[in-house]
């Protein structure tokens, strides 16, 4: 088959094609709107004139090369196909530009979705112009884009669909973080509670604090959770550290030292000494009390571990004289064992 022969007949499919499509458009009013319809009915007959033209184009251009020198036949209708087809593509994002730029995005998004079937920039065009609702629906249909739905759902307002999509998914604490926002706060804590028992499973007891400290605003269990991680080994350190920056009360604070120390077994007291170098720096007050535990501490360990009176400079930042006796006492023990 020539090329002339091939545009005839690709012209003669493509008006039966158009007039199927225009019966089609207009069966749409069945159950879309009377100027829905018109107004996808006439972007159609644009573009469909458009298309006229290129391969109007194409068999002028084709009857004044007549002469020239031919290619093979199957590899001229893959140029000629190939070429036609990159044309028509070019006007149709052409298209869809020129309705961004005037901000017509339901416009872009059908040249997108029905004319260069492309439903994902045809979603995120509705989404850039604000039609979430629109957006949603492709992405979920379409695309089975659950997660990008949810987000145009949550977007909309559309709370209830977003939170069922979000169960679906089994993003636990975005669906409480939802149903606080429509003020269903049983709801909410009964996720929130999910959340904090899934990180309390994998032994993240800071995070699992945190969720009932910041979400659900029960401070009391959030201090629970971080005094069982340091008590079980679970991230002792940084278990510690938060329960104490839990404490506002000087007073408070300074009694809740003395009492954990007191319970602290001698395999965790290093642990306990790096958290007292934070909380020496906190307040002026609860200085004497932390010195006291950190010397106890550093005279406990000093026998297996000498370098632990380095230590002690933490706990006297001002006093010189401590650092020269430190210097004293590495110098003394290093003679020792050399002797």
């Amino acid at each position: 088959m020539n090329k002339q022969k091939f545009i005839d007949k690709f012209m003669a499919a493509f008006v039966l094609l158009a007039m199927f499509k225009i019966i089609g458009i207009v069966a749409q009013l069945f159950h879309e709107s009377f100027w829905s319809v018109v107004g996808t009915l006439v972007l159609f007959l644009i573009i469909a004139f458009i298309i006229l033209m290129v391969i109007a184009s194409l068999k002028d251009k084709e009857q004044n090369e007549r002469n020239a020198k031919r290619k093979a036949a199957s590899g001229g209708n893959f140029y000629l196909e190939t070429s036609l087809f990159d044309r028509i593509r070019s006007k149709y994002e052409e298209l869809a530009e020129k309705y961004i730029a005037e901000k017509d995005y339901k416009k872009a998004a059908r040249v997108y979705i029905n004319l260069l079937q492309d439903h994902y920039r045809g979603a995120k065009t509705l989404e850039e112009g604000g039609f979430y609702n629109e957006a949603a629906v492709i992405y979920l249909k379409k695309l089975k884009n659950k997660s990008d739905a949810a987000v145009c759902y949550e977007k909309a307002k559309q709370y209830k669909k977003a939170i069922e999509l979000y169960k679906e998914m089994e993003q636990k604490e975005k669906v409480g973080d939802l149903y606080k926002e429509i003020n269903d706060l049983t709801n909410a804590y009964t996720y929130y509670q999910m959340v904090a028992n899934d990180y309390i499973s994998n032994y993240q007891m800071v995070k699992a604090s945190l969720v009932y400290r910041k979400k659900m605003e029960k401070a009391d269990e959030a201090q629970k959770v971080l005094l069982k991680g340091w008590q079980e080994d679970r991230d002792a350190f940084n278990c510690l550290n938060n329960y104490f920056a839990n404490i506002f009360e000087i007073e408070k604070l300074e009694a809740e030292i003395r009492n954990l120390y007191k319970e602290t077994p001698s395999y965790k007291k290093m642990i306990y000494l790096d958290a007292m170098k934070y909380e020496f720096k906190r307040d002026p007050k609860l200085q004497p009390t932390i010195r006291s535990i950190a010397y106890e501490i550093i005279a406990e360990k000093v026998g297996t571990r000498s370098e632990i009176v380095n230590e002690l400079k933490h706990f006297n930042p001002d006093d010189e004289v401590i650092l020269k006796d430190i210097s004293r006492f590495k110098t003394s023990r290093n003679k020792m064992f050399r002797n």
